[in-house]
């Protein structure tokens, strides 16, 4: 029988090489002036962003530039905010990575509004969002985070005291993504590993996650065949756009389905290690990913009333390494192992490449909350992952 669900509203999409070069009639609709966030090389220097302005000209809109470097800060998104509020606006346009994206929708939602961002983040703040914003076009030049799909901006302060928080309503989903796997092409091998483990994990938690549904299973599983056949082509030829079109889905993809089935350990990591370490997301979910299923399924095997996850493990296996003649445990040690070796073959480094040291291990797992994993987790147990990918 099928579950009961609910489903988050999604942008309207456009998906397919190419689909940039809409933007400037997509705009029109909503007037001449518009602010494009954007990082700080990834998108202007290529010659699609040429091809943009030019256009631009062409058809007099008006757009002022905001160059987000890093995952964006309350001070970024406050200054953006002062900058702008005495300007007439009609749309916000990000283009660019997760970061980027999270940027330009955060200022879409804080525009006109005179308190600063901290009061509405999750956790952090006193206030709830009401959920008025100006018109939002997310346009993701990497296959990692979907957020062109999800209605939170996820926010960070870096440091001891730090976080990573979500500012979140149901009207800050997108109003429109424009999914173009060519503006993809570019990309670093670095970026294109993390990126794509971020989405790989992002799919494998939502599959996994005591949320999911029929609905969100059969997106997963159709954004984790995208990334079987596309990410090791990516990342060892960038150009190869077949490839990289599989990975913009499979992005695209597990947005949706975070949005609706929630995520796991890992990402719970990500929160409370990212707000401590200025280490990018992709890089502490990659770093992590096979470990902490490694433990997952340890966990699950002690239990007798953990079935389904230990299935679903098995599903993965089967899809990953192919063949069906086999063995449940088989295909769960099998799946297992492929995520450590794809770690190795995307070169993920360990945490301590980035500063993290031992002493506050303890300190980081005491403060991650998991949502929605397949298996209850103690503090011994993530102390245990973490100490693995140091």
């Amino acid at each position: 029988m099928v579950k009961p669900f609910q489903f988050a509203r999604l942008p309207k999409i456009l998906f397919g090489a190419g689909r940039i070069a809409e933007l400037p009639g997509i705009i029109e609709l909503y007037g001449k002036r518009v602010i494009l966030v954007t990082g700080k090389n990834s998108f202007i220097s290529t010659k699609q962003a040429a091809q943009l302005f030019n256009d631009f000209e062409k058809t007099g809109i008006e757009y002022n530039l905001l160059n987000v470097s890093g995952e964006p800060s309350p001070g970024v998104i406050d200054q953006a905010v002062k900058r702008f509020n005495n300007e007439e606006i009609n749309l916000v346009v990000g283009i660019g990575g997760g970061s980027v994206i999270d940027a330009g929708k955060a200022l879409s939602a804080m525009l006109y509004k005179k308190e600063p961002i901290r009061d509405f983040l999750e956790g952090v703040g006193h206030k709830e969002h009401p959920g008025t914003k100006l018109p939002y076009i997310a346009i993701p030049t990497t296959s990692g985070t979907g957020s062109e799909a999800t209605k939170n901006a996820v926010i960070s302060e870096i440091g001891k005291d730090g976080f990573k928080k979500s500012l979140r309503h149901d009207n800050l989903v997108p109003d429109i993504a424009i999914i173009d796997p060519e503006l993809t092409l570019q990309c670093p091998k670095n970026i294109t590993a993390a990126s794509g483990l971020d989405c790989f994990t992002q799919l494998i938690e939502a599959y996994l996650s005591d949320k999911s549904n029929e609905y969100t299973d059969a997106l997963a599983l159709e954004g984790l065949k995208e990334v079987n056949d596309s990410l090791i082509r990516c990342y060892l030829n960038g150009e190869n756009i077949e490839a990289r079109t599989g990975m913009s889905f499979a992005a695209l993809t597990s947005g949706i389905c975070i949005a609706n089935a929630g995520l796991g350990v890992i990402h719970g990591f990500a929160s409370s290690i990212g707000g401590m370490y200025n280490i990018p997301h992709g890089v502490i979910c990659g770093t992590l990913m096979a470990k902490s299923n490694e433990i997952n399924v340890r966990e699950l095997r002690k239990k007798t009333d953990n079935h389904n996850g230990l299935k679903k493990y098995s599903l993965l296996g089967k899809l990953f390494l192919g063949g069906n003649d086999k063995k449940n445990d088989y295909y769960i040690d099998g799946f297992i192992q492929h995520l450590f070796n794809i770690t190795l073959d995307l070169q993920l480094p360990g945490l301590k490449e980035y500063g993290l040291i031992e002493k506050d291990v303890e300190l980081i797992c005491k403060e991650t909350d998991i949502k929605n994993n397949p298996v209850k987790l103690v503090v011994e147990d993530l102390i245990e992952i973490i100490a693995g990918r140091l």
